[in-house]
C-alpha cells in the first residue's frame, strides 16, 4: 500500500470545508516571519495545505468523470469549484503578496527558488478579484461538455455502444460497415452541434471577460502569461505551425496516396483511415482493461524494473479505471494526487491498439508523477506541459521495443510500430490546426458560429484535412473541433504536444543508440519537476527545446527512417 505524507502543519483528518480552511489561511497570513527559516518553514507549511487541497479537488474530478450521471458526485465537485475555490483565490494572492514583500524573500536560494519566485510574480501580476466569480463560473461551466459527450452512444447491430467502443469497427475490413458505423458515430455527434456551440459561446465571453478585467486586449495574450510560456510566443507557434506544414504534411500526404492504392479506392472517405492497409483485421494487443493493466506493468519492468512497480503500486492501490462505459467522461489523463505522491490514470479503453498507445502515455505521466514525489515544494511538481508531455510521448516510443508483451506474432509487432511511428507524425498536423484554430478564435473575439466553422475549414485544409474527402460530408468537416476536449476545458493546452512530440522523437533517438544512458537521461529530466526552466530540464534530457523548421525537418527525417526500416 501506499502511505500519504504525514502532514506536520494542518490537522490529519482536515475536512474540506471552508469554515474549517479558513482558520489555517488567517494563521498563514498573520504569522510574524523573522527569518530565511521561519520563511522557508511558512513555505512548507502553505505547500501542505495545498497539496491536501489539490488532493481533495483530484478525488472529486475523478469520481465525476468515472459516473457523469450521478448527480451527487457532480454536486461534489461543483462544491469546491463554487463554495472552496473563490474563498482560497483572494488568500492565495494575498500570500503571494506576503512572500514577496518579506525582507527575507532575497536571502532564499536564488537557483532552487527561481521558477517558484518567477511564477508567484506574475500570478501576482495577473490576479484580479473581479475575475474569482468569472473563473468560478468557467470552472462549472465547461464540465458540462463532459456531461453531454459522456452520454453520447449509438446501436449497432441492435446493440448500444459508447462513440469509443463504436470507433473499433472503423479498423474492419468490411468498408460498408464502416460507412455505416462512421455516419452513425457523426450523426449522433451532430445531434448535440448546436448545444456545443451555445456552451463554447458561453465559455468564449467568459474567457474574454477574464482577459479584459486583467487588461489583456484578448484571452490568447493573457493565456499566454497566465501558462507561463515565458520561452516563447505567439509568434514562435505561428512559425510551427508552418514548419508543420512545410515539412511533416508532404510525408502523411504520400503515405495517404499510398493507402489509397493499397485500398484500390479512386478517393480516400474519412472510414478509410484506420482500417489496416494490409488487409488484416484490426490489431488486438490485449481483451480487457484487465490484461491493459497486467501486460503495461510487464512492459514497463523489461524497460527497468523501476518503472513497472510504479504501475503496479497502482494496480495494488485501486488506481486505474480503464474501460469505456456509458455515462463515463470521453478521453483519458493521468491525475496526480498531490500527497499521496501517486497519480490515478482514467481511459476509455476498447481493446484496440489505440488504447495500448494510451496507457503507455497516461503511464509516462504516471511515473513523472513518482519521480517527483517527495520533492520539497507542492509547486515544484506543477510541471509545464511541454514537460508534462515531454514524460508522456517519450515513453510511447520508449516502450516499443518491448511490445513483444503485447504482440507475440512478429508482423503483428511490426505494424504496431509502423502505426505508432504514422501516428507520431500525424500528430503535429493535428496539433498545428488545433493551435491556429484557439489562436483565431480567441484574437477575433466577437465572432459567429458560422464564422468559426469557416475558420476551421480554413485553417484545416492546408494541414490536408485528413486527407479525406469531405465533399458529401461538409457539416462533419466543419464541426470537427467539436471533438476536442481541450478546446472546451483547457484552452491553449494543445501546442504543448507538438513541442514535446519533438522532444520524444529526440529522446526516443537518443535510447536507441544508447538504451542505458537515453533512458537516464530521460528520468533525471523528469526528477527535476520545475525547478529549472524548460530549456534546463530538455537539455538534461539530452535534448533540445527547439521547433524550428530545420529541427522538424531533422526529426521527421529520423521517423520516416525508422518506418522504412521497419517495412
Amino acid at each position: 500500500m501506499i502511505h500519504k505524507k504525514t502532514r506536520t502543519y494542518i490537522p490529519a483528518t482536515l475536512d474540506i470545508k471552508w469554515e474549517n480552511l479558513e482558520p489555517i489561511y488567517k494563521e498563514l497570513l498573520n504569522r510574524p516571519i523573522n527569518s530565511v527559516e521561519e520563511l522557508e518553514k511558512w513555505l512548507h507549511d502553505k505547500s501542505e495545505l495545498e497539496a491536501a487541497l489539490e488532493e481533495d479537488f483530484a478525488w472529486r474530478y475523478i469520481r465525476m468523470t468515472c459516473d457523469t450521471a450521478s448527480e451527487e458526485l457532480l454536486q461534489s465537485f461543483q462544491y469546491f469549484a463554487t463554495e472552496i475555490e473563490p474563498k482560497i483565490a483572494p488568500y492565495g494572492n494575498d500570500l503571494n503578496k506576503k512572500l514577496v514583500a518579506s525582507e527575507y524573500v532575497d536571502k532564499l536560494d536564488g537557483e532552487k527558488y527561481f521558477i517558484f519566485l518567477r511564477a508567484v510574480k506574475k500570478a501576482l501580476e495577473l490576479f484580479r478579484e473581479e475575475n474569482i466569480p468569472v473563473q468560478t463560473q468557467i470552472q462549472v461551466e465547461q464540465q458540462k461538455y463532459q456531461s453531454v459527450t459522456g452520454a453520447m452512444s449509438v446501436n449497432i447491430d441492435d446493440k448500444e455502444f459508447t462513440l469509443e467502443q463504436a470507433s473499433v469497427f472503423l479498423k474492419g475490413t468490411d468498408r460498408a460497415k464502416r460507412q455505416e458505423v462512421w455516419e452513425k458515430i457523426t450523426n449522433r455527434r451532430l445531434q448535440d452541434k448546436d448545444q456545443l456551440d451555445q456552451l463554447f459561446d458561453h465559455l468564449r465571453k467568459l474567457r474574454h471577460t477574464v482577459a479584459l478585467n486583467a487588461e489583456f486586449e484578448n484571452f490568447r495574450d493573457y493565456m499566454f502569461q497566465a501558462l507561463g510560456r515565458f520561452d516563447y510566443t505567439p509568434q514562435d507557434c505561428y512559425a510551427f505551425h508552418a514548419a508543420i506544414e512545410t515539412e511533416i504534411v508532404p510525408i502523411l500526404r504520400e503515405q495517404a496516396e499510398k493507402r489509397k492504392e493499397a485500398l484500390a479506392l479512386p478517393v480516400l472517405k474519412p472510414w478509410d483511415m484506420d482500417v489496416d492497409i494490409s488487409g488484416k483485421p484490426a490489431l488486438k494487443p490485449f481483451n480487457n482493461g484487465n490484461e491493459l493493466i497486467e501486460k503495461s506493468i510487464q512492459c514497463f519492468s523489461n524497460i527497468n524494473r523501476y518503472l513497472g512497480e510504479r504501475l503496479e503500486i497502482m494496480k495494488d492501490n485501486g488506481l486505474f479505471d480503464v474501460e469505456s462505459r456509458k455515462g463515463k467522461a470521453p478521453g483519458g489523463y493521468n491525475y496526480p494526487l498531490s500527497e499521496t505522491g501517486a497519480p490515478f490514470i482514467f481511459m476509455n479503453s476498447a481493446n484496440t491498439f489505440r488504447d495500448l498507445t494510451t496507457m503507455v502515455h497516461e503511464g509516462g505521466h504516471a511515473v513523472h508523477t513518482f519521480l517527483t514525489a517527495d520533492l520539497e515544494l507542492n509547486d515544484f511538481k506543477h510541471c509545464p506541459s511541454e514537460v508534462a508531455e515531454l514524460a508522456s510521448m517519450s515513453m510511447e516510443l520508449i516502450s516499443m521495443d518491448k511490445w513483444d508483451v503485447f504482440f507475440d506474432n512478429e508482423e503483428d509487432l511490426k505494424r504496431a510500430k509502423r502505426d505508432q511511428l504514422f501516428d507520431v507524425l500525424k500528430t503535429l498536423p493535428w496539433v498545428a490546426v488545433v493551435d491556429q484554430f484557439q489562436h483565431w478564435i480567441y484574437t477575433n473575439p466577437d465572432h459567429t458560429d458560422a464564422e468559426r466553422r469557416e475558420a476551421w475549414i480554413q485553417i484545416y485544409e492546408p494541414f490536408g484535412a485528413g486527407f479525406v474527402d469531405w465533399s458529401e460530408h461538409p457539416e462533419a468537416e466543419a464541426n470537427l473541433w467539436q471533438k476536442q476536449l481541450h478546446i472546451f476545458e483547457v484552452p491553449f493546452y494543445y501546442i504543448e504536444y507538438g513541442m514535446a512530440q519533438l522532444g520524444a522523437i529526440a529522446v526516443w533517438k537518443n535510447y536507441k543508440e544508447n538504451p542505458e544512458k537515453g533512458l537516464q537521461q530521460y528520468l533525471n529530466a523528469l526528477k527535476l519537476g520545475y525547478t529549472k526552466t524548460i530549456k534546463d530540464i530538455y537539455e538534461t534530457a539530452g535534448i533540445k527545446f527547439d521547433f524550428s523548421a530545420a529541427y522538424v525537418k531533422e526529426l521527421a527525417a529520423f521517423v520516416k527512417a525508422e518506418m522504412d526500416k521497419i517495412s
